[in-house]
């Protein structure tokens, strides 16, 4: 079994290097420089979101799930470059099926230029085909190939125009979808000190991807009807065991009786 490997990342403008590009010194508040460049880009394009370049990356959690083990988690690192390493040293271990929500038009971008600004070493996500021939028509880097599944980008047949929100596909198969807060505010909740609540949220949604995912697997053939209960069940045993509350929470919003599959 090629062990699957579904992440999320959390961002926050990066003050820093918004400092540099804009020569200002630090006497100017971070939520000054953080305005000054929400504004720059809702006058550039009527959004506030931030190039990939410029979004730091504070959080990066995962569901592992192998041969033997269901696992899921967030990278315990404060350091950006560090954190990005060990999300990379991951791939470099277990050579895994890579799963997300978006994560070709933005985790992963934002993943590699975060990356490249703090000299992270990625060989394995990086080949296509130079040093290990069963990459070069199956790579993590190309949007057509699956060892990095995006599955919003899959299910619209690669085209915008039919993109979904993972919250709203998740609680229309039965799952509870976000909890916590909205992407939206994890700026606000950052600068408040609330690092623990913002991987929480970032965990629950890369669960909510994970189950998703595995509806997909039932749809497309890969798993039956009784696997994909047993993964149900599997995971609602291991958030069960571990007694933190925003589990608890994801479970009693996917009570065992919430639509599960045809029989």
């Amino acid at each position: 079994m090629i062990p699957t490997l579904v992440f999320d990342i959390e961002t926050v403008p990066d003050i820093h290097g918004l400092r540099i590009l804009h020569e200002l010194d630090e006497g100017v508040p971070d939520v000054e420089v953080a305005e000054m460049a929400f504004q720059q880009r809702r006058q550039a394009t009527g959004s506030d979101f931030l190039q990939h370049h410029l979004q730091r990356v504070i959080a990066v959690s995962c569901v592992l799930r192998d041969a033997d083990h269901f696992r899921v988690w967030s990278i315990d690192e404060t350091d950006e470059g560090d954190l990005i390493q060990r999300f990379f040293d991951g791939i470099e271990k277990y050579t895994p099926q890579l799963v997300s929500w978006n994560g070709g038009a933005f985790d992963l971008p934002v993943l590699h230029c975060r990356g490249l600004i703090h000299g992270v070493l990625a060989p394995r996500y990086w080949e296509m085909g130079e040093e290990d021939r069963d990459f070069k028509w199956n790579n993590y880097i190309s949007r057509y190939h699956l060892r990095h599944i995006d599955l919003m980008d899959l299910l619209a047949m690669y085209t915008g125009r039919a993109n979904a929100p993972l919250d709203d596909m998740a609680r229309l198969i039965g799952f509870p979808g976000k909890l916590g807060m909205e992407g939206g505010q994890v700026w606000n909740a950052y600068q408040q000190g609330r690092l623990s609540e913002i991987r929480n949220y970032c965990e629950t949604d890369v669960m909510n991807t994970y189950l998703v995912y595995l509806r997909f697997q039932l749809m497309r053939g890969h798993i039956g009807r009784e696997s994909y209960r047993h993964e149900c069940r599997l995971v609602r045993d291991e958030l069960a065991k571990s007694g933190l509350p925003h589990w608890d929470e994801f479970l009693a919003a996917w009570p065992e009786t919430r639509n599960a599959g045809k029989t």
